[in-house]
């Protein structure tokens, strides 16, 4: 986990922000801020966490996922147009969870877009100083291991991302909110929409290359069906006609 007096430090070096220079630095380029959003430390916010186990099938995720975000500006620079908007929940691992990113007034503005070489992908649309929730639904009737990351660190330690990591236990049938990086067990500090230098991946690893990106790795039980009793098997049912017409 982040310990929170390691936030309070690095949010509080005066060096964070490139404000220190040695005599070399006074004739080099100043460092441009890269332009869009990252992600910060917001507010602390009450979060109980327990440990439980979870014995995974695979080493290898059931699914893995990424929604990318940025602001009004730069998904217009990397041409996310409006007329791509769709739902704000999107499924994962062949429709064993549901999950997207909420603000303060719902789900963020969501759009599907095609790029050629990268297939459609998944942006939200955030603004500056606003905070967001990830928000996971198991659809199945078993439960399932979650592992999240932002800007390329885990959510739970804010260390370098890996699907290998711990996750968060989503019960079967039942929704998670994730509203920041883990602090403590009974405390995270909310993810807020920042700028590239003063995201938490610039203050802690002064590395930007990830930032704009919320991963998720989804694992299944052992031993354990998850496609029993999905949703589209309960459909089928309830649609079922006692009289249907031969194919």
């Amino acid at each position: 986990m982040i310990s929170r007096n390691r936030i309070d430090a690095i949010l509080s070096n005066p060096k964070r922000s490139g404000s220190s220079a040695s005599a070399s630095d006074a004739f080099a380029a100043p460092k441009k801020e890269r332009p869009g959003l990252a992600t910060t430390f917001g507010r602390s916010i009450k979060s109980a966490m327990t440990s439980t186990s979870f014995d995974r099938a695979s080493s290898r995720p059931a699914g893995i996922d990424a929604i990318y975000y940025n602001d009004r500006e730069g998904l217009k620079a990397m041409n996310v147009t409006s007329d791509e908007t769709t739902e704000g929940f999107q499924t994962v691992a062949g429709d064993m969870l549901e999950w997207g990113i909420k603000g303060n007034f719902g789900f963020l503005t969501s759009y599907r877009s095609y790029s050629h070489g990268r297939g459609y992908r998944r942006f939200v649309e955030g603004t500056h100083g606003g905070t967001y929730s990830i928000v996971l639904h198991n659809r199945c009737k078993c439960d399932l291991q979650v592992v999240l990351s932002v800007d390329g660190l885990d959510v739970i330690d804010g260390k370098t991302a890996s699907v290998t990591k711990r996750g968060y236990v989503v019960p079967a049938g039942e929704t998670l909110e994730v509203e920041g990086y883990r602090t403590g067990y009974n405390s995270v500090a909310a993810f807020q929409f920042s700028t590239v230098n003063n995201s938490y991946a610039n203050l802690s690893k002064g590395d930007t290359r990830n930032v704009g990106v919320i991963g998720l790795a989804v694992y299944t039980p052992k031993g354990q069906d998850p496609w029993t009793w999905m949703p589209k098997e309960i459909k089928q049912r309830e649609t079922a006609s006692p009289f249907a017409k031969a194919p």
